[in-house]
């Protein structure tokens, strides 16, 4: 009997990259959702099975074709490549299940099949990032995801969408060119692509000049695509002028599959071969952490566009996950696996409540909110925890992110009491903005001439909709309460992270 434990690194990608081209044929209307929604809660479950076995201590590593590394392909899962496989899949399988109403609306329906295609390959690009244990495959699938992800934002009714889309796949190509300029430096003086062997075959390179270039390129690419400040400028229109549902699905894992790149290359292969390269990581990156806290929290005060508003906090969020990685320390690290994790389920419950606040209003606008609390209760309130865990109230799954990093940063001595002011600040800002939402929607009077007034008055978002949407919220409150799974693979993470590094 075939023992399918064994391959389950292999059908994390296989099985969204081949329900693709089966659902770009599959007639008529509703058939290439469901094979989506399929494909996503198949891809869902073996991500459970991984973590299952990674926290059981099982070690899942693969040889496509059983052909040896570092000749070969090969995949591997541990505790930080399972905790992002949880993050991508969960937050695929819940955006399709909830948002088909919301795709009805914004996709027209010949177009459907090859947009859940796109969403397919995405998903295939995402998941493989994680499982890659070679720098040219992760090119690929980057790219895969990349390219899938244009045609999804460019996908809805949104005209906007197009220029938005545009700027993002420029930007996305700079990324994606520096790191492979970067990656083609290493093959040069080392001959290999597998991580594992590139770290030590780095070590015999005699000229380090070379490697410290290459180091500069894939950090400054793949900080492009994680869209951290100043090289954030794509990510607010992606994600305001996108279809709703894809904002929930990429706004809760894109740009943390890109910081799992960036944290996973360079603690793997050259903080232990640069001499004194985790003090260039540290004094590169926590200034910019700081500025992307500040300056996200601080425009996100003036924003009236909800997504917008929630775009540029994940700036800020964004921030904080580099903040904590810059620390060079378990508690950092651990703080910042951590924040990927809540902070997927904050911004994806958000965004979903977004989405279903999209399908009563005709705005997203501020001024286009008040009263809606009265008309959609479930929907506002399913809101106000998803905020108040981006906050960092006690009792959410943001609560227990902030603390690990405000732990983390008291290790520091001097330095961490001034980041933890930081923090603090950043997180009364997150507090106002998100309190600038609530406040028209519960206690606002809806004007009787506004446009969407009529609308407004008729009933709460579609029921399955909102049941995916509580589902996202309580799972704040559940984490917040009961941290033991993220808290687990984060510290493993962190763990395996910092068995490299000198």
């Amino acid at each position: 009997m075939i023992d399918w434990s064994v391959h389950l690194p292999a059908l994390q990608v296989i099985v969204p990259m081949l329900t693709a081209p089966l659902a770009l044929l599959l007639r008529p209307r509703g058939l290439a959702w469901a094979a989506a929604l399929a494909a996503s809660l198949f891809a869902f479950a073996i991500a459970i099975m991984l973590t299952l076995g990674v926290l059981n201590g099982q070690t899942f590593t693969y040889q496509m074709g059983n052909w040896p590394a570092p000749y070969g392909i090969e995949l591997g899962v541990d505790a930080f490549s399972a905790l992002l496989l949880l993050v991508i899949t969960g937050a695929s399988a819940l955006a399709l299940l909830g948002g088909r109403r919301s795709l009805d609306a914004d996709i027209e329906e010949e177009r459907q099949p090859l947009f859940y295609a796109a969403w397919l390959l995405a998903l295939a690009g995402l998941v493989g990032i994680p499982v890659a244990a070679d720098a040219f495959n992760v090119f690929v699938f980057m790219e895969i995801s990349s390219l899938a992800s244009y045609v999804l934002i460019a996908g809805g009714r949104d005209r906007r969408a197009l220029p938005a889309v545009f700027k993002y796949l420029i930007m996305g190509t700079i990324g994606a060119t520096f790191y492979l300029i970067g990656v083609g430096l290493i093959y040069l003086m080392t001959g290999t692509l597998n991580l594992a062997d590139m770290a030590l075959r780095i070590q015999e390179v005699a000229d380090q000049k070379p490697i410290l270039v290459a180091a500069g390129f894939i950090t400054i690419g793949l900080a492009l695509k994680a869209a951290v400040f100043p090289l954030h400028v794509w990510l607010p229109n992606a994600y305001t002028h996108a279809p709703n549902v894809v904002t929930v699905f990429l706004g809760a894992c894109a740009t943390k599959v890109s910081l799992y790149l960036l944290l996973r290359f360079d603690f793997f292969v050259f903080q232990p071969n640069l001499v004194g390269h985790e003090l260039q990581f540290s004094y590169f990156l926590m200034p910019l952490a700081v500025l992307a806290i500040l300056i996200g929290s601080g425009v996100a005060l003036f924003e009236t566009n909800l997504k917008r508003l929630f775009a540029y906090s994940s700036v800020a969020q964004i921030g904080y996950i580099l903040l904590g990685a810059s620390l060079i320390s378990a508690a950092g690290l651990t703080a910042s696996v951590v924040l990927m994790f809540n902070h997927a389920l904050a911004k994806g419950t958000l965004f979903l409540a977004i989405t279903c606040l999209a399908m009563r209003h005709s705005g997203l606008h501020l001024n286009n909110i008040a009263d809606a609390a009265k008309h959609m209760p479930w929907t506002m309130g399913a809101f106000v925890v998803a905020g108040f865990s981006l906050v960092g109230v006690p009792g959410t799954a943001g609560f227990i992110s902030k603390w690990y990093l405000i732990t983390a940063a008291l290790e520091q001595g001097t330095i961490g009491i001034a980041l933890i002011a930081v923090i603090v600040a950043s997180s009364l800002m997150a507090l106002v903005y998100v309190w600038r939402v609530i406040e028209p929607a519960y206690f606002g009077d809806a004007k009787p001439d506004a446009q969407d007034f009529e609308t407004a008055t008729t009933r709460e978002a579609p029921s399955v909709l909102l049941a995916v949407t509580w589902v996202a919220a309580l799972a704040n409150i559940y984490y917040g309460l009961a941290p033991s799974l993220p808290v687990t693979l984060s510290s493993n993470a962190a763990e395996i992270l910092l068995r490299y590094v000198p």
